[in-house]
């Protein structure tokens, strides 16, 4: 199904506030088949609201309109669209009652600015937002396109969509034709050499088959999308290409899923029955919390020291002063320390450490920004390696977290 959004306010145009929505529904519609065609950023301004609607309607069947709801002057949104598709704007009592409702949990007055969110065209059919005070607005043309009209805040927009308003639109536009996925994910290789080692196999796919290259920094997925009328063989199909692809990278398959490093890892962690420490100089606590923003990772996941201080290395991971002293902070010899150190500090089977320099500055002749020392130690051995990361202070980060929980994922198979 073909969709189109419009992320409507002067504070997305300006950089002050950036649309997150439109990539996440994107994320949300396709393992559906639905396609987003057309992305639009407009003013605050009725005008340009009505013709980015007109724009939108030609190229799909589909609108989401995001922002513009809130109680304030700036928010034309539920004004223009009233005049777009007609009637008038009347009391909801249902709206008014859930806007209550909302007011009383968090225990906040309810003033006649909010209240006179219960305003609503009479044009549109109102999906009540159970996390917000502005409600969700479906406006059917004649024609049988949809508009729908959602709130600009992240966490209102994604969870009411997910829960309501997308399994409203899968009812309405409803399709017998199945759809399914398959995902791994590599690492160690470039896009373009994946791409050459797959060319002849995926000239052979079948038509009603498709393979994506979604590249990362240090990992690339592989996702095979396929639409078809018959599930059975389009499910056994799937399996037979996935295994192809699990045997041909076999040696760089990080996953055989959908999954992101820390997934990985804590996964085989588990298969293991190991326990996992970090250390982090330059990478500053992000291991730690991309690891513990998974649900459940206590279960093999301990702690981590931020060793961003020389003397917390020395005195906490019992790092050699003359190491440092003659290797550098930013060393294999002083990094492998750190996880050696942090196993024995918290008490785990396993621990990554990270050593480096970040920038923009920090750099040496012999040592330039990007330079990361990277260790694993597992029960069976230590190893150490050192990595040249390019970019900003921020990618060289995140490049470092991922390869760091990479290496011990990869070691782990």
């Amino acid at each position: 199904m073909k969709t189109a959004i419009i992320a409507i306010g002067d504070e997305l145009l300006i950089g002050q506030v950036v649309d997150t929505n439109s990539g996440s529904i994107a994320r949300m519609i396709d393992p559906a088949g639905w396609s987003i065609e057309w992305v639009k950023v407009i003013h605050d301004d009725a005008d340009a609201i009505m013709q980015a609607v007109d724009e939108a309607f030609a190229v799909a069947d589909v609108v989401l309109t995001t922002r513009g709801l809130g109680p304030t002057k700036d928010d034309i949104t539920k004004l223009t669209l009233c005049k777009y598709f007609g009637g008038e704007l009347r009391h909801n009592p249902d709206v008014l009652e859930n806007i209550k409702e909302i007011f009383q949990r968090r225990g906040i007055q309810l003033n006649a600015l909010t209240e006179a969110q219960a305003l609503v065209p009479t044009s549109c059919r109102v999906i009540q937002n159970r996390v917000g005070t502005a409600p969700i607005m479906w406006f059917e043309r004649n024609d049988g396109k949809v508009l729908v009209s959602m709130p600009g805040v992240p966490f209102e927009t994604l969870q009411m969509f997910q829960a309501e308003v997308f399994p409203q639109l899968l009812k309405k536009f409803h399709s017998n034709e199945h759809i399914a996925h398959r995902c791994i994910i590599v690492e160690g290789l470039t896009e373009s050499k994946v791409a050459m080692l797959l060319d002849e196999w995926e000239d052979a796919l079948p038509d009603f088959i498709h393979l994506a290259y979604l590249p990362k920094p240090g990992i690339i997925r592989l996702r095979l999308d396929g639409h078809h009328p018959d599930n059975n063989l389009l499910q056994s199909t799937l399996d037979k290409l996935h295994a192809q692809l699990c045997q041909r990278f076999a040696d760089n398959l990080l996953a055989d899923a959908d999954l992101t490093p820390e997934e990985a890892l804590l996964l085989r962690l588990r298969d293991k029955k190991f326990t996992l420490a970090t250390a982090e100089s330059c990478t500053g606590g992000n291991i730690a919390h991309r690891i513990t923003a998974i649900a459940g990772c206590s279960d093999c996941y301990y702690g981590s020291i931020v060793s961003y201080a020389n003397d917390v290395k020395i005195n906490i991971l019992g790092v050699k002063k003359e190491s440092i002293e003659a290797q550098g902070v930013v060393s294999e010899e002083v990094v492998a320390q750190m996880a050696e150190g942090a196993r024995k500090a918290i008490g785990t089977d396993c621990a990554i450490a990270t050593s480096g320099i970040a920038g923009p500055s920090g750099a040496t002749p012999n040592k330039p920004v990007g330079t990361v020392c990277i260790a694993i130690a597992t029960p069976e051995r230590t190893i150490a390696s050192t990595y040249h990361f390019p970019g900003t202070r921020d990618r060289v980060i995140d490049r470092a977290s991922t390869t760091a929980l990479t290496l011990l994922a990869m070691a782990l198979k």
